[in-house]
């Protein structure tokens, strides 16, 4: 009976999510169409400029390309002809190079998704590499305190364009054993998938790392280690009960590196989606961006299908039936190693930016360009001479609190809209896979170059992480027996949302945020490298890492220096007291 119901609902559901996805497609497109009309630019200079450079073009030169594009026809008739081609294999000429638009995004999409084959293996094994100590720990019932999170903090702060920058220093200048650009066979995959899935690694592994002990303190768990089973097959259930809350996070941290890897393809100047949709959208060419957005829709409703039915395989009958048990945290110890460590991270950040605030971040030396760390600049000059010490140090409230703000948003807006899944699935896949410098230029084509703008860009695509969270630790805790019990007892919708349901969203939500601020810090400082955001000389720490990033060989104090304050931030934020957890996913009241 509780079967054929579940899938009596799941019908309309489905309809739902992809009436979601169509809609949400769509208007990403026709956005994408409106870009050379929404910018303050005239489409036909960009155009030309992208073809011959020409920074002053005549008007006859303007009226023909005009004539030739067919710009006064408007974007809904260029959208229309596009559509009208794809289903004969036909999507356009590029404006730019007049060559098949699909033969180039072809080639673009196999590159990307091989480099995301190669990235999702090292996620996997970084992943597993950081929960192995608690699986290893719970499987034999020994998993006593609660883990700090410091080494998933840290590898998930790094930059992924800086950590490129070094692979392809060491392994590839230094060393000799990879290839340092171009794609030419599997050695060429090495370093990029490297300098990808570390970080993506790091932050999947952490929050599994935070869901396992709730899974080996089930009463299943210590029944069979009372009986005598071994602890790896013990494990292997844990790992199978705690998977199914953080698989969607592999959707828009390891599918969306297709269009969002650009930074790390340009350092290895690979052909992918992600350059080549960057360049398009820069040089307002239209039918490759619309060709490569369009890709990007595709791939995420695929990956995100497949994704959500294997959650649904490793919950079993068990989520269909309602029969799903809850998942309390159970109450382990704090170790003092985790106080002292947000400690030491609190008074080194508020060193810095006291000793920063009493020098000029904006005064220029050129006689003292990359000058290394002294008692005069004890963390060293950038390029042209100012004081690293100083722009780190007024850089730092702005940095963290855009960052800060830009992240509750994008939570809440998750939040909000995973308690809708049935709405919000179809929208979520869409924009998993949009990349964030995409957003950029539509909104700065809108509004403007400026900060505010780039952090509604990253709000507009950021919150798909938590709704894919929400949503799908929203349908876990819905199919446990304690919400049928509820319901029995006369429990509301608005008691089972205040009372079980958004306890137990919001903790896990709280972790996944705070593992994602650095990677917020660094979205925001791309969009201002490209100039759709943050305006120089700004001191703020992404931009720092994307201006010192050409100077990483020659002097690297000039990255180490925003790049240890980013991880310290991003290990204050994981470490930092929360007061005391409440268990959740269990009757209350």
């Amino acid at each position: 009976m509780s079967s054929a119901h579940g899938t009596t609902l799941a019908r309309p559901a489905r309809w739902v999510a992809g009436v979601g996805r169509v809609g949400a497609g769509t208007t990403l497109l026709t956005a994408v169409a409106l870009l050379p009309w929404l910018s303050r630019t005239d489409p036909a200079l960009t155009v030309l400029r992208a073809r011959s450079a020409d920074q002053d073009p005549t008007p006859a030169e303007l009226a023909a390309v005009r004539a030739e594009l067919g710009l006064d026809a408007g974007p809904f008739a260029h959208l229309t002809d596009w559509l009208g081609g794809l289903p004969r294999g036909d999507a356009g000429t590029s404006w730019v190079s007049g060559e098949p638009v699909l033969p180039q995004v072809t080639a673009a999409l196999g590159v990307s998704v091989t480099l995301m084959l190669g990235a999702l293996l090292v996620t996997v094994v970084v992943a597993a590499a950081v929960s192995a100590r608690t699986v290893h720990l719970g499987a034999r019932r020994r998993l006593r305190r609660e883990r700090t999170g410091t080494g998933a903090a840290i590898l998930a702060a790094l930059p992924k364009f800086l950590l490129a920058s070094l692979l392809a220093l060491v392994c590839g200048v230094w060393l000799g054993w990879f290839p340092t650009g171009g794609w030419d066979g599997p050695a060429s995959m090495v370093l990029p998938a490297l300098a990808l899935g570390v970080p993506s690694g790091a932050m999947i592994g952490g929050l599994l790392d935070q869901a396992l002990p709730a899974a080996f303190h089930e009463p299943w768990a210590q029944t069979w280690r009372a009986v005598g089973f071994p602890p790896r097959h013990t494990a292997r259930h844990a790992l199978r009960r705690a998977l199914p809350g953080v698989l969607p996070q592999l959707l828009p941290t390891v599918v969306a590196l297709v269009g969002g890897a650009v930074a790390v393809e340009r350092i290895f100047n690979i052909p992918g989606l992600g350059r080549l949709a960057l360049d398009a959208a820069i040089a307002q060419d239209l039918p490759p961006l619309q060709t490569a957005t369009l890709s990007l829709v595709l791939l995420g409703t695929v990956a995100g299908l497949l994704v959500q039915a294997l959650r649904r395989a490793l919950l079993g009958r068990a989520l269909r039936d309602g029969a799903l048990p809850a998942l309390p945290r159970p109450e382990l110890a704090t170790g003092r190693a985790r106080h002292l460590i947000a400690a030491g991270c609190a008074l080194a950040l508020l060193a810095l930016v006291l000793t920063g605030l009493l020098r000029d971040p904006l005064h220029v030396d050129t006689a003292a360009r990359l000058l290394p760390p002294s008692t005069a600049h004890p963390l060293g000059t950038d390029s042209l001479g100012r004081d690293l010490l100083a722009r780190l140090g007024h850089g730092a409230l702005r940095t963290a609190a855009v960052a800060l703000a830009v992240t509750a948003v994008c939570a809440l807006t998750g939040l909000l809209l995973g308690l809708a899944p049935r709405v919000s699935s179809g929208l979520t896949d869409v924009v998993a896979t949009m990349p964030a410098v995409l957003a950029g230029l539509l909104v700065t084509a809108a509004v403007g170059p400026s900060l505010w703008g780039a952090a509604l860009a990253v709000c507009l695509v950021g919150w798909s992480p938590y709704a894919a969270q929400s949503a799908a630790l929203l349908e876990q805790e819905r199919a446990g027996g304690h919400i049928a019990a509820a319901r029995s007892l006369g429990a509301g919708r608005g008691h089972l949302l205040r009372r079980h349901l958004l306890p137990a969203l919001s903790a896990p939500l709280l972790r996944n945020a705070l593992l994602r601020l650095p990677t917020t810090v660094l979205v925001l400082a791309s969009l201002g490298f490209l100039g759709l955001g943050e305006q120089p000389p700004t001191p703020e720490w992404g931009r720092l890492l994307s201006e010192n990033q050409p100077y990483a060989e020659l002097a690297p104090w000039t990255v180490l220096a925003p790049a240890c304050a980013l991880i310290l931030l991003s290990v204050l934020a994981v470490t930092a007291p929360r007061g005391r957890r409440r268990a959740t996913g269990t009757p209350t009241g």
